[in-house]
């Protein structure tokens, strides 16, 4: 028992109308990777927020080295030896990389001034240190969503905290990216460094913990070392329930009529180029490493990014679209990779964020109608699993795959026939995520037509009819889902200009 760092013993903790743990016992040896695993909603997120003092209003106990502990506030944690990288980022976006890293402990000299340069030299060794190739002074506000991620793993590098929680640590990272962060743990690991890891991959909780612990509906129901349990067994124990397959069944599209078209998309130092064909109820899967231009090709189509040049034609029309309200109106609904800053207005209810993309669906002569909003979002609450007491329950206080799923519904109900997903399943658990690949197969059989931008290569491979590799602002590789491996993938994405892969076996234009 001396090599336990970490002891949490009855936790409990109650909201209105939700008890989101209940008797909770967590136990961490120290230099271990601690996966915690679990539905969404079943009290990972909030057993930590429990751990690093940003929920105080708790009963229980928690025990670092042996030495009961009064989690008083975040600060408390991290005198104590405890860093956290939350599920939803931490940043200031109008602030540089360094800011963000050494917030709130940015000491001036004896002269009253901020030693900048050593601020940014200390960040930037920090940044190498992940492999993250963006400058200490950038702001937040310039980078991706996994670059993002990176800067918050480098700012709990900083604290050179003895535990390090992390939150979906990998939701937004490619595999080359995930690779490195198995590094970084494996290296922290040496340096006697604890990590507890919640992750709704399975294949990574098996590639670098050394022992799990199981929560459901806010209890935990097992714990063990990785080795004395199956996969099988740990989604089971997780849904309540055994899962026999990751992704249902689909059929492959049978149509050759063109929904969208895009061609020589064009926007400087991004995109170069880009031109691709979307058909009717087909599912369209874009990969590539971060960087890549992925999310860019998508927000540029969306009137979200302006391009240089390129047109844009749907259903054999060319149109122009210079916003999001314009490509709404022309039937375009896009999921972002980031649902707590673009996807949802967090401070509203679930009802309200719903509606909001369709009013005119929630009016009776005129006016907005509250049994309607109530009736349609309650329909979408309960198609969808999302965890809640009620529909005006407030979008900040849901976990982040409910929130993902609140945003699913809200492009649901918009009735696009064109939808934009990137990142669709982002920290997700794995039943949430078999329900939500059986609503986009829904979909494409009502004959929406489907983009999905996904870092998860086993998701782009087994949902998607056709695929496009970027790299570089650039499309690499167009591929069937019968020729498509993630070798190829890998091989477009690394960006082999003498090696373009262009084999669409799919294609209805292929005879």
């Amino acid at each position: 028992m001396s090599d336990v760092v970490l002891k949490m013993v009855g936790i409990t903790k109650v909201y209105p109308g939700v008890k989101a743990l209940d008797n909770v016992n967590l136990q961490v040896i120290k230099g271990e990777v601690h996966a915690l695993a679990g539905e969404n909603g079943a009290g990972k997120s909030t057993l930590m927020k429990v751990l690093n003092g940003v929920i105080t209003d708790f009963t229980g106990d928690i025990f670092i080295n042996g030495k009961k502990i009064d989690m008083k506030s975040p600060i408390s944690a991290q005198e104590n030896g405890i860093s956290i990288i939350f599920q939803e980022f931490n940043l200031v976006n109008t602030l540089s990389v360094a800011e963000n890293v050494f917030l709130g402990r940015l000491d001036s000299n004896k002269t009253g001034f901020i030693e900048w340069s050593d601020i940014y030299t200390r960040t930037e060794k920090f940044l190498e240190e992940i492999g993250l190739k963006v400058s200490a002074k950038s702001k937040i506000s310039e980078l991706s969503v996994a670059e993002k991620q990176m800067v918050e793993i480098a700012k709990a590098l900083s604290y050179n905290a003895e535990i390090i929680v992390m939150d979906e640590p990998s939701s937004a990272l490619t595999k080359t990216e995930m690779d490195n962060l198995y590094n970084i743990i494996d290296n922290l690991k040496k340096k006697g460094v604890t990590i507890i890891y919640i992750s709704h991959r399975m294949e990574e909780i098996f590639k670098i913990s050394d022992s799990i612990t199981i929560l459901r509906d806010g209890k935990d129901v097992h714990s063990c070392p990785i080795g004395e349990i199956t996969k099988n067994e740990i989604i089971e124990k997780m849904v309540g329930r055994s899962i026999d397959v990751e992704f249902p069944k689909r059929k492959p599209f049978l149509n050759n009529e063109v929904i969208l078209e895009v061609k020589n998309l064009n926007r400087k130092n991004v995109l170069n180029d880009v031109s691709f064909k979307l058909y009717k109820g087909e599912i369209l899967g874009i990969s590539g490493l971060v960087g890549s231009g992925r999310t860019e090709v998508l927000r540029a189509i969306f009137g979200a990014d302006k391009i240089d040049s390129g047109e844009i034609i749907i259903k054999g029309k060319s149109v122009s679209i210079k916003n999001p309200i314009s490509a709404k109106q022309h039937g375009i609904a896009f999921l972002t990779e980031d649902r707590k800053l673009e996807g949802l207005i967090l401070k509203f209810a679930i009802k309200t964020n719903i509606s909001i993309t369709k009013l005119k669906g929630i009016c009776t002569f005129g006016l907005l109608s509250n049994k309607k909003e109530k009736d349609i979002s309650g329909e979408y609450i309960k198609k969808l699993g999302v965890k809640t007491p009620s529909s005006k329950q407030k979008a900040i206080n849901l976990s982040g795959g409910n929130q993902q799923k609140v945003v699913l519904a809200k492009w649901l109900f918009s009735e696009s026939d064109i939808i934009f997903l990137d990142e669709p399943t982002r920290g997700i658990d794995v039943g949430a995520k078999f329900e939500i690949y059986c609503i986009m197969n829904d979909l494409v059989k009502l004959g929406k037509s489907i983009i999905m931008v996904s870092s998860e290569l086993p998701e782009v491979l087994a949902m998607s009819d056709r695929i496009l590799v970027m790299h570089g602002g650039e499309i690499k590789g167009e591929l069937g889902s019968d020729f498509a491996t993630a070798e190829k993938i890998m091989e477009c994405a690394l960006g082999n200009p003498d090696d373009l892969l262009k084999c669409v076996l799919n294609s209805p234009e292929v005879s």
